[in-house]
């Protein structure tokens, strides 16, 4: 990056800073602190800071207006001190990352950047259901990164107090680790004999038992060919198993309702086999696991500016993320109304605002947010006017 083009981001940045209104986290003085400037040469971050040390935040914003914020997911009685050892840890946040260029299926030489943020917020859909339906969180703030993907801060205090090791069990089970049909079924005995039930009380168990419900009511309601067809189309499952199962759903579906998935023999156990795995791969979350189990980690301050795309580190009100548009949402005000030129090295379509721009190498003029956006990435210089 030129120097030209760093001293114009900077100070657009700041222009920013001095209009936005930037709110901090619960207990933000107990918080490290932590910011990249827009240096020369390598990143470096500037961290083991507390408010005291910068002031207040929006005029450390001001004053410094950094190229990235971060702010501590743990509190600390010395949140300063150089040494991690001499804060001394209170507890912290439990913090969920989603990269959009690093989940499964996802090629970022292939996919656009909008195409992976798409994709990444049908994983944060996922991780919201997880939290709340099955682990019952209820403090949970949804933030889009700026950059790749997206946040989730759980803040209950029940949380707060999780070392590593647990941190990582949830983990695992956000994503589905070790779910099989072993741990998500139980044995009752029924009379003299035993029978196998699945755990539809909560968590993997019930999501399985509802997705195979969901069959059982499909099948009930095609034509017996039809339903024949579609139990043959799991693996596995032949002839003689699809009848046993068909069957097992039209005379008892009660038991079914219930978990009992002895009734339809191997077959309806083969079934459900089949489905856990199916259930895991579609509804749990690919979340970025250093980031949940690490209790010292800096995490991005909402409502700043994220210094590789010039967006803003957005907050979502939880009833607003199906709806939000992260290449419309995040582009800042201060950014909007006026054009700049700038020189392009990486030319190429960009999608933002809801327009595509189609930009030849060379010097072209373009909406602000577009020469942020590209300036920021390193896809262009700043042109001189």
């Amino acid at each position: 990056m030129e120097e030209r083009t760093r001293a114009y981001l900077r100070g657009r940045f700041r222009d920013h800073y001095r209009r936005a209104e930037v709110s901090a986290p619960p207990a933000p003085q107990a918080r490290e602190w932590g910011y990249i400037p827009w240096t020369t040469g390598p990143t470096t971050m500037v961290r083991h800071q507390s408010l005291l040390e910068l002031g207040e935040l929006s005029d450390f914003l001001r004053r410094e207006r950094p190229r990235h914020v971060y702010f501590s997911a743990g509190r600390y009685d010395d949140p300063g001190a150089d040494e991690m050892d001499d804060k001394g840890w209170r507890g912290s946040d439990l913090v969920f990352d989603i990269d959009a260029d690093h989940l499964p299926g996802v090629d970022p030489q292939r996919d656009g950047y909008g195409e992976m943020l798409a994709a990444g917020k049908d994983e944060l859909l996922a991780l919201l259901d997880l939290l709340e339906a099955d682990l019952g969180f209820e403090d949970v703030t949804v933030v889009f990164s700026g950059g790749r993907g997206y946040h989730a801060h759980v803040r209950d205090e029940g949380v707060r107090d999780l070392d590593r090791d647990r941190r990582r069990e949830i983990v695992d089970y956000v994503r589905g680790e070790g779910v099989d049909l072993d741990a998500i079924q139980r044995t009752e005995m029924g009379g003299t004999a035993t029978r196998r039930v699945l755990k539809t009380d909560g968590g993997w168990g019930r999501r399985v038992h509802r997705r195979l419900l969901g069959l059982a009511d499909d099948l009930l309601a095609m034509d017996e060919a039809d339903a024949l067809d579609r139990l043959r189309e799991f693996d596995r499952i032949g002839e003689g198993r699809a009848k046993t199962i068909l069957g097992a759903v039209s005379e008892d579906y009660e038991k079914l309702a219930s978990g009992n998935i002895e009734r339809g023999g191997p077959g309806i156990r083969q079934l459900a086999k089949v489905m856990t795995g199916e259930v895991v791969a579609d509804e749990s979350a690919a979340i970025d696991e250093p980031v949940t189990t690490d209790v010292r980690r800096l995490i991005r301050l909402p409502g700043s500016l994220h210094g590789g795309t010039g967006f803003e580190v957005t907050p979502i009100p939880r009833e607003e993320v199906e709806a939000f548009d992260p290449l419309v949402d995040p582009i800042p005000e201060t950014f909007v109304g006026h054009d700049v030129t700038v020189e392009v090295t990486d030319p190429g379509t960009v999608e933002l605002d809801g327009e595509s721009f189609r930009l030849p190498a060379g010097e072209v003029s373009v909406p602000e947010y577009v020469a942020v956006f590209l300036m920021a990435r390193g896809r262009a210089e700043k042109g001189r006017e």
